[in-house]
């Protein structure tokens, strides 16, 4: 039989597929321009704003903004807590996977 699984250990802030993908993305690369994440993740602008707001607001992410030429370009990058955040929310989710496998 199973053991039970303990979900408390998940992020809700990362419940969304949009964000697992944002941080995913950026736990591996150093920083990210939004239009690169946009197209890797095959998102509209608006779903992309609203999603990088939310993790921005709980601190996981930082926004650099700057011009290349005439060009605005904005980055982003993961902070210190969001790696943190996030390699707990990997861990609780390898737990409860290897806690249902029977």
């Amino acid at each position: 039989m199973a053991l039970p699984v303990n979900i408390a250990n998940l992020n809700k802030v990362f419940d969304s597929r949009i964000r697992l993908g944002i941080m995913s993305a950026l736990m591996v690369n150093e920083s990210i321009s939004y239009n690169d994440l946009k197209e890797l993740l095959q998102v509209t602008d608006g779903n992309l704003a609203s999603h990088l707001k939310g993790l921005e607001d709980n601190g996981f992410v930082k926004v650099q903004k700057g011009f290349i030429g005439r060009k605005t370009n904005t980055t982003y990058s993961v902070t210190k807590a969001g790696e943190k955040a996030f390699r707990q929310h990997l861990d609780a989710l390898e737990a409860m996977i290897k806690g249902t496998q029977g």
